[in-house]
């Protein structure tokens, strides 16, 4: 583990075993390394039989050279030596060449004539990567000129609001996989099936004790018909759950025990019970709900006031 290419060899190793295991692990929305710790340690053996392998490897050559005679020793010395000089040799050539300076000993052809207290100066060239660079903003500010101010082509204000609205929809197609981000503003009803089942665990779980199973209630209120204490509605349930309900008499808020996912899957739950028949209901409490947003057809046909008229009054039921 002495040269430079046996911790080149260990690093490439390194970097294969990170690719396959990757790749071998599923884990689309973060890295493997991040959701299965079990990966560390894979990693970390294929980095201790890398190492073991270079050091075997230069043991190896070490008894090799101590079996030589001391002219092949010094033969095979030599040809190493060699061997190093010559190691990146075309990397060098390419850095000099970038430089394109003269050497320390080559540096007197290149002195200028005036002289300031001693002090010369060197008549070096311009580096050509520094030169290259250069011709390449040339070219760039050319074809930006004939692009955008010959031709008119789009405005930075249209790139703008281009960005913005692809920005907008990336956010949208990340917040449907990114469920913990709903609140009170964004929730929904869910409708899919596996959201409902987990919904109705949690309900089972932290909320059958005082509504009971069905819904049907006991501490808590009934939740299965149509009158609610501070308001029906997913927004309004999933409030009731994230910070609780009156101050004093109502239940606790569930925010810092579930996710902003489950409870709008515990609301959306919820609201399947509407309607239902549970065993013992408790007796209506609250007000009314009528959701705002339904339609006319949708709100209760006996809960309209009806009016009857005759020749003399109107009597409102």
């Amino acid at each position: 583990m002495r040269s430079t290419s046996s911790y080149l060899r260990v690093l490439a190793f390194l970097g294969i075993a990170y690719i396959l295991i990757e790749l071998s692990v599923e884990s689309p929305e973060q890295s493997a390394f991040l959701t299965q710790p079990l990966t560390w340690i894979a990693l970390g053996l294929v980095l201790l039989f890398s190492v073991a392998i270079e050091i075997c490897v230069a043991a190896l050559n070490n008894v090799l050279f101590q079996s030589l005679k001391p002219e092949e020793q010094e033969r095979y010395l030599l040809a190493q030596k060699k061997k190093k000089e010559n190691q990146f040799r075309w990397f060098k050539a390419t850095y000099l060449r970038l430089l394109d300076s003269k050497p320390v000993e080559e540096e007197g052809e290149i002195i200028l004539d005036h002289n300031y207290d001693g002090i010369q100066e060197l008549d070096n060239n311009l580096p050509p990567w520094w030169v290259y660079s250069f011709y390449a903003t040339i070219i760039f500010g050319v074809i930006y000129l004939i692009r955008f101010h010959a031709f008119n082509d789009y405005t930075q204000a249209e790139e703008y609001e281009t960005e913005v609205a692809e920005a907008k929809l990336a956010i949208e197609e990340y917040k449907k996989t990114a469920k913990d981000l709903v609140d009170i503003n964004t929730v929904t009803v869910l409708t899919e099936a596996s959201d409902i089942s987990a919904g109705k665990s949690i309900f089972s779980a932290n909320c059958a004790a005082c509504h009971k199973a069905d819904g049907g209630g006991g501490i808590g209120p009934n939740l299965t018909d149509q009158y609610w204490i501070l308001g029906g509605g997913i927004k309004n349930i999933f409030r009731t759950v994230s910070e609780g309900g009156r101050d004093g008499k109502g239940m606790v808020a569930w925010k810092q025990t579930l996710k902003p996912a489950e409870m709008a899957q515990v609301a959306s739950y919820i609201l399947t019970l509407q309607g239902s028949t549970p065993l013992d209901p408790k007796e209506a409490q609250g007000e009314l709900w009528i959701d705002p947003e339904a339609s006319k057809e949708e709100i209760p046909q006996d809960e309209i006031p009806e009016t009857i008229s005759d020749s003399t009054a109107v009597v409102s039921k």
